[in-house]
């Protein structure tokens, strides 16, 4: 059986502990992801995602463009000064 043949086998179930391993790095029983395990995960969850219509925004990955830029946690206002002292 090929990774085509493999790919195309994938069900919702299976895409959403693929998608979940990739997330936190780790398969449900624990055991860590190797960096080929991620590698594979996300070209099988990528080809799903393609496959199955997923909305775009709903898509491994996705960052949303079309949002303006955030702008910074405190203002202006809020900042303080520090003083430096040498203390020798």
């Amino acid at each position: 059986m090929t990774f085509e043949e493999i790919i195309q086998k994938i069900d919702p179930q299976i895409y959403k502990n693929l998608r979940q391993a990739i997330e936190l790095g780790k398969w449900p029983d624990g055991r860590v992801l190797t960096r080929e395990q991620k590698e594979i995960s996300m070209q099988a969850v990528i080809y799903y995602e393609n496959k199955a219509d997923i909305p775009e925004s709903e898509r491994i990955g996705f960052i949303d463009r079309t949002k303006v830029e955030a702008t910074p946690c405190a203002s202006s206002s809020d900042t303080q000064t520090v003083d430096v002292i040498n203390v020798s």
